[in-house]
């Protein structure tokens, strides 16, 4: 069963897009992600990636998330790497709501270690740790310059 999460951002889904779309920018959203090592010139397009790592120094684990499918301003959905944890499922919805878009994340451990741990377990760590992420997220795009 995924962990679904949601928040409501005080922008307009352009806005949110606008950061989805700098992968460059991941590490300071995605709760667990510290450093950014490279991002694909195409990102997020579909095949496209991030190359990331996850965990504190000196734990490092280099790893990637990978773009499925990308519906630019509505949906991004994800294959998040960092092995030997596994890997996740995560979908981005985006659905406008007047000036301002709920912003959803559902996310899954689909393979490896953290596909085994019990699903209402997995569930409310990936819901702390998803409402932080949004958290993090509202927090840059309500606070960008706009045009």
């Amino acid at each position: 069963m995924p962990s679904v999460t949601s928040r409501l951002i005080k922008a307009p889904p352009s806005d949110v897009w606008a950061v989805l779309s700098d992968g460059w920018l991941y590490g300071l959203w995605v709760v667990g992600a510290s450093r950014i090592r490279e991002v694909d010139d195409d990102w997020p397009a579909e095949g496209s990636k991030i190359h990331h790592s996850v965990g504190s120094w000196p734990l490092l684990i280099d790893d990637d998330t990978e773009v499925e499918e990308a519906y630019p301003l509505r949906e991004l959905l994800l294959r998040a790497r960092a092995w030997p944890g596994g890997e996740a499922a995560v979908r981005i919805s985006i659905e406008e709501q007047g000036a301002e878009c709920l912003v959803t994340i559902t996310e899954e451990a689909v393979k490896g270690p953290g596909a085994l741990i019990p699903g209402p377990v997995q569930n409310a760590v990936l819901h702390w740790r998803n409402k932080e992420t949004l958290e993090r997220l509202a927090f840059i795009v309500e606070r960008r310059p706009r045009d």
